[in-house]
């Protein structure tokens, strides 16, 4: 069983950077294909991004796309979520999950197809 934990979150003016991490122990993490995700209050759960277990596959919804970029160490066991540019509607709880997957450039996109995921990083976007 893997367990992830994220980091990295915290108070961001409008048109700043944060940068993510999610760490993960308990196993190797490139035998999972991994996604970041956000929850704000009174919303559903969204996919933001998704990348395959060697990083050479990646998939973004569009409002992410030009803004946020994900990639991954697997000698380090660590994911992470560059985000640029950000607005007040970023604001969120942003959580990393993980699924081990057969195939090496397969991305996950549902939610319900992750097993793994961390406890979650505020991320809070000042105007």
């Amino acid at each position: 069983q893997v367990r992830l934990v994220e980091s990295g979150g915290g108070l961001a003016q409008a048109g700043g950077s944060l940068k993510l991490s999610c760490v993960a122990s308990g196993r190797t993490l490139s035998h999972y294909a991994m996604g970041w995700f956000r929850h704000a209050p009174g919303k559903e759960r969204q996919l933001i991004c998704a990348i395959s277990r060697s990083g050479d596959r990646t998939y973004y919804r569009d409002f992410a796309k030009g803004r946020f970029t994900i990639s991954r160490d697997n000698a380090k066991n660590t994911m992470y979520l560059q985000m640029n540019n950000l607005k007040p509607e970023d604001t969120a709880v942003y959580s990393c999950a993980a699924e081990p997957t057969p195939i090496d450039r397969m991305v996950v996109v549902p939610a319900a197809n992750y097993d793994y995921w961390g406890q979650g990083t505020q991320v809070t976007v000042s105007s």
